[in-house]
């Protein structure tokens, strides 16, 4: 009796760990959207916060004090292992594919302050906030 009492909780544990395993995976870790009056706050609020431009138009225009990583040319790939991952960072592009992708790409190796601007670069000239070229 004490035997299949055994069996039964080490089933039930196994089940139970398999369970919450596949809770943990659906939450899986991500960043998080900002309107751009939340990512002019959060710039205003974090000194030391890293605008990440992951798009090719850069010198067309970006957020002041912005670099930029091209995801399409594998810089942000670069990046990612220099990049300290106790800051803040704020990933926008011009289209939100690529956004998405570049934020995600941060979330995924480990970063835990990940901000994605929605709306991209257009939301934020539309909202009139400074640029830089």
């Amino acid at each position: 009796m004490r035997t299949k009492l055994l069996i039964v909780l080490a089933v039930a544990t196994f089940i139970f760990g398999a369970l919450a395993g596949n809770s943990m995976a659906a939450q899986k870790a991500s960043y998080v959207d900002v309107t751009p009056a939340e990512a002019k706050a959060l710039i205003e609020k974090t000194p030391d916060i890293i605008i990440i431009d992951v798009s090719p138009a850069y010198a067309k225009g970006h957020l002041p004090k912005a670099v930029n990583y091209y995801l399409g040319d594998g810089s942000l790939d670069k990046a990612i292992p220099t990049l300290d991952k106790a800051k803040t960072y704020l990933v926008y592009c011009h289209v939100d594919r690529v956004s998405i992708q570049g934020a995600q790409k941060l979330v995924d190796a480990g970063f835990k302050k990940v901000y994605r601007l929605k709306g991209n670069y257009k939301a934020w000239v539309d909202a009139g906030y400074p640029i830089e070229k």
